[in-house]
């Protein structure tokens, strides 16, 4: 009896570059491709399409603020984040409940309710959620962490397509999109395109400064911020 042949997808992305430049405001990125039998030709079966775009994995301290006797703000309890996603979104031919299950979801990290962020240190279960919970609420109102239900669209079962918003303040590095074919709840198969964001020019040569030189580059920040508060405080005098 012959054996069936799970499928393969070919992925592509509109952009495998993208350069942070003075005055980038953002970008869409069109990611697409195709559900194929290896044998040839389009695949069988009906599958859902979940893309998921990652950037670089950063450490994060949360602090939580509290008013302290009603008068001013101070910083009250912290928790730290091991690897969290500098950008995160997901889009979906279908809610992603509908699609798979809790296990499965959690395995590949599909939606803002799955990420594994790697808390770390000793907390209570219930904080660390409440911590989990606001990180994820800041980087959405932020732009970085975003969900689209329905955001694939699939034709003739083969072709997909879901464009995603590059928002203006991601960081530089190497982002990954996987693309998923699920059916029945099953993940069939999965492939990976990259994505390298950039900077180039000046900004690029403050990185580097920034990077290579902490010590000289933080005295030139702070003098040119001193020089910038004298140079206001005298034209001000002026007027």
């Amino acid at each position: 009896m012959a054996q069936t042949r799970d499928p393969i997808l070919v992925p592509d992305i509109s952009e495998h570059e993208i350069v942070l430049r003075q005055g980038f405001t953002g970008a869409d990125l069109l990611l697409f491709g195709a559900i194929l039998d290896p044998r040839g030709g389009r695949a069988q079966g009906q599958y859902d399409v979940v893309v998921v775009l990652k950037g670089p994995s950063e450490q994060i301290r949360l602090r939580e603020k509290e008013r302290w006797l009603g008068l001013i703000w101070v910083n009250a309890e912290s928790s730290d984040f091991r690897s969290v996603p500098s950008y995160y979104a997901l889009a979906s031919s279908r809610p992603i409940d509908d699609i798979v299950d809790e296990r499965t979801a959690l395995i590949f990290e599909l939606g803002l309710d799955y990420l594994q962020l790697s808390p770390s240190g000793s907390i209570d279960p219930n904080e660390q959620a409440r911590f989990t919970a606001g990180l994820v609420d800041l980087r959405q109102r932020q732009g970085l962490f975003a969900e689209y239900e329905t955001g694939v669209q699939v034709s003739e079962g083969v072709l997909y397509r879901a464009r995603l918003p590059i928002p203006s303040n991601v960081i530089a590095g190497r982002y990954v999109a996987e693309t998923f074919a699920i059916a029945d709840g099953r993940v069939i198969t999965s492939a990976t395109s990259e994505v390298q964001v950039f900077k180039e020019g000046f900004e690029r040569r403050v990185e580097e400064e920034a990077n290579n030189n902490a010590l000289l580059y933080g005295l030139l920040a702070v003098g040119l911020s001193v020089l910038m508060g004298w140079a206001a405080g005298r034209l001000f005098a002026l007027v």
